[in-house]
């Protein structure tokens, strides 16, 4: 049957902070295990970090979202390389181009594609501010050229950078889940029309948290419908540090993204089983 992954940014682990010592990627994957996620979410192009990643990983059973930024086609060959030796559920896929025409990128896109198959990993292309897909209307627009791009749907860059308005409209919902039709995975952070990271525990921040829980509940029906009946979706809860997180005078987060990601996990699998 159909399953979810919940995994934890090693990103969103980082503390970044005067008062509060760094965890060390040992401490962070003991802490991730005990807490009840599938896996991590990790940068997958340095072969020794992911070596020594995959061996802390393993013993707990623990799964990983690899993530790339590529230039080039052939930039995305290392990753792939390390995803075939250690393994990965997919490789999450950050075009680090800004190209102003279509028909720019899709030779990249293509050729990226073309690399997918050939190594039988699943890459997906994130949406994503100052990438290739920062715009939702040019991404829409790879879409109507290039319909079996995978997308890998970060739907917090969208909200934030095309700043919808309060209540979101009929045609921005719509344009969002086009963008949702084409997602095979996500990442998880709760954004309003001006922050792209905003406290979920925060009751007056709860109309943009029941905004993104519907978007996700449409997100998981849709890749439903569309995928096979043993596959996995996976979710990434990615609460990052600042200047993701909204940080007070004594530049301290303002809240506890650990006890808020944790809040987050329970909540997509409350949703997820929902859409059984």
């Amino acid at each position: 049957m159909q399953s979810l992954s919940v995994f934890q940014s090693l990103w969103a682990m980082e503390r970044r902070s005067a008062i509060q010592p760094e965890l060390s990627l040992e401490e962070s994957i003991e802490r991730i295990a005990e807490a009840g996620f599938d896996g991590v979410s990790a940068h997958w192009y340095d072969r020794s970090y992911v070596r020594r990643l995959d061996a802390l990983l393993k013993p707990h059973g623990l799964k990983a979202e690899g993530q790339c930024f590529p230039k080039s086609v052939d930039d995305l060959k290392p990753a792939l390389e390390n995803a075939a030796e250690y393994g990965v559920a997919h490789l999450c896929l950050q075009p680090d181009v800004r190209l102003r025409r279509i028909e720019d990128c899709l030779p990249l896109l293509e050729g990226w594609q073309r690399l997918s198959e050939e190594a039988k990993i699943p890459v997906y292309v994130e949406t994503h501010r100052d990438r290739m897909t920062t715009d939702l209307f040019f991404t829409l627009d790879l879409l109507d050229r290039l319909p079996s791009l995978r997308l890998l749907g970060d739907l917090s860059h969208f909200l934030v950078g095309r700043e919808f308005a309060w209540p979101v409209s009929a045609e921005n919902h719509a344009m969002i889940h086009r963008i949702l039709d084409s997602s095979w995975s996500f990442h998880g952070r709760v954004a309003s029309r001006e922050q792209v990271q905003i406290e979920i525990s925060f009751p007056h921040h709860q109309p943009w948290l029941d905004l993104f829980m519907d978007w996700w509940e449409y997100g998981f029906r849709s890749w439903r419908r569309r995928a096979g009946p043993d596959d996995t979706l996976a979710f990434t809860c990615e609460l990052g540090p600042k200047p993701y997180a909204i940080t007070g005078r004594d530049g301290e987060d303002i809240t506890d993204r650990w006890e808020e990601a944790l809040l987050l996990k329970d909540r997509v699998k409350e949703l997820w089983a929902r859409t059984a």
